[in-house]
């Protein structure tokens, strides 16, 4: 390992991208249509990039599964994640491949609109999971998303399962799953839509928001976490159903914000945090990361954060 940093707590099994960003001031071209744009931006995304980074940024040292393609991207793609700390040896390079990118394109009122093309992360194989058995019994932690296949999904949760490790899923974006995978689940993580997509459950009101959380309860999850936007967050377990408010800040670019906050939740749970706890905790990252512009350069580093945080908590009741 180049790193001198503490053991790996945490191993995130994921995606990575490229953001390619489009900043637009009219109506998007029509087909056949030719216009001037108004601005452009490559960032580092993927949510599993984006979460692994947060756990970086605050001091955590994630062990990072991810493919690329061998294309201009995938050289980029590792010496930004050694850039922040994070080791490249588990990062699997795919032939013929495109690395995973994401076209975004933003109109002026900051809206906007998506494609993902996964390319290389969907050629990151139950087997590479496998094959990293005994580095993997070394973490407590698997974090995982559902930006790369499905079946290395599912075996990545039965290892854990086998090595007895607390997995946090964040289902996104929304897909079919195969409820048998989530029995033993530490923590299920959707925002609203996620849970709808689902569960077919609506979540408009509290109490259709944990409906859906206890179907998820009944498949074997042990902690469901919904998250809300700027309504903060629902922890529901057999036990409790408890609200977490969001800190108010004055946002400028919400892109990421999600990712901080998984990201900020692991790593505060891998430094022994409560579960309570670092929900608060990634609430306030979370909302520092929306006061400034772009995704993982958004996330504040460790004493940034807990400089901001410490004045935070002055204003709060618990």
């Amino acid at each position: 390992m180049h790193s001198h940093r503490s053991q790996s707590k945490v191993a995130m099994i994921g995606s990575n991208m490229m953001d390619l960003i489009t900043y637009y001031d009219d109506s998007f071209p029509k087909v056949g249509e030719t216009i001037f744009g108004k601005d452009f931006e490559i960032g580092f995304g993927g949510k599993g990039a984006n979460q692994a980074v947060a756990i970086a940024k605050l001091g955590g040292n994630p062990l990072v599964v991810t493919a690329v393609g061998n294309d201009l991207f995938g050289p980029l793609v590792k010496e930004n994640f050694k850039n922040q700390g994070i080791d490249i040896t588990w990062i699997k390079t795919v032939n013929g491949k495109t690395s995973g990118v994401a076209p975004i394109f933003v109109d002026k009122n900051g809206y906007n609109s998506i494609f993902i093309i996964p390319g290389a992360n969907s050629f990151l194989e139950p087997e590479d999971i496998l094959q990293m058995k005994s580095v993997l019994s070394e973490v407590s932690f698997f974090l995982l998303q559902l930006e790369i296949k499905l079946e290395t999904v599912y075996v990545t949760l039965n290892l854990a399962h086998e090595l007895g490790k607390k997995v946090i899923l964040n289902p996104a974006p929304a897909r079919n799953l195969d409820w048998k995978y989530l029995e033993g689940i530490y923590l299920f993580a959707p925002n609203e839509t996620e849970l709808h997509s689902l569960t077919g459950v609506n979540t408009n009101s509290r109490n259709e928001i944990l409906k859906g959380a206890h179907f998820l309860l009944e498949k074997g999850v042990q902690n469901v976490l919904v998250t809300l936007g700027e309504k903060g967050s629902l922890l529901v377990n057999n036990t409790i159903n408890q609200s977490f408010p969001a800190y108010p800040v004055k946002s400028v670019d919400t892109t990421g914000a999600g990712d901080a906050f998984i990201g900020a939740l692991v790593y505060f749970l891998s430094q022994g945090q409560g579960l309570e706890e670092s929900i608060d905790k990634a609430s306030g990252y979370a909302a520092l990361s929306t006061t400034q512009r772009g995704t993982q350069k958004s996330f504040a580093d460790k004493e940034t954060f807990e400089r901001w945080f410490s004045l935070q908590s002055i204003s709060k009741d618990f």
